[in-house]
């Protein structure tokens, strides 16, 4: 059997969600199971998205936009590189994994700004379509270079090589998650 080895939460706040971590893991090696690198993957992979949204929210926290209305901005942009001119709020919802109501906000706000326009989906009448403006995409060219460097340094500590492998490896898992996926529903 492996041996179940408890992590440390680097937050000592939030003790109590390690002991139910640990309290979990006893439970999984007393039934029985192995191995638990599903699981622990997954759940690293958890962490370390939540806490780049943690520390590139508190680095945003003194612009204008918020994090996740940079995140439809960069959405929209590479949507229009790749020739969609447009992009309706409910894809933008599920790109972005959020509700349609707070796509409704977060869109709202944008086009307070300035930063998007809507416009009649000249296919259905009734639906609109997101697109960038002349000052969202020279806000995404001069932000970019500075968002990338600092992103770079969140990673500092691990080497080119050691970069390399972990993009080839999470790109190997979404490949495997996607098939799964895509058997689970018949395609």
């Amino acid at each position: 059997m492996t041996k179940v080895s408890p992590s440390v939460h680097p937050n000592p706040q939030c003790s109590g969600a390690a002991d139910e971590q640990i309290g979990f893991r006893q439970l999984l090696a007393e039934s029985g199971v192995d191995h638990v690198h599903g699981m622990e993957i997954l759940r690293l992979i958890k962490m370390c998205a939540g806490a780049y949204d943690r520390i590139l929210g508190e680095r945003m926290r003194d612009e204008e936009i918020s994090l996740p209305q940079w995140h439809i901005l960069i959405r929209l942009y590479l949507a229009e590189r790749n020739g969609q001119a447009a992009l309706m709020p409910t894809d933008l919802a599920y790109s972005q994994r959020l509700s349609k109501n707070t796509i409704s906000a977060h869109l709202r706000v944008l086009e307070e700004l300035r930063l998007i326009e809507r416009h009649l989906d000249p296919n259905d009448l009734r639906a609109f379509r997101i697109r960038l403006t002349t000052d969202s995409r020279s806000l995404i060219r001069s932000s970019t270079p500075l968002h990338l460097e600092f992103l770079n340094e969140l990673i500092a500590q691990l080497s080119p090589e050691e970069c390399e492998m972990l993009q080839g490896l999470l790109a190997k898992l979404i490949e495997s998650l996607q098939r799964k996926r895509e058997d689970s529903i018949g395609l």
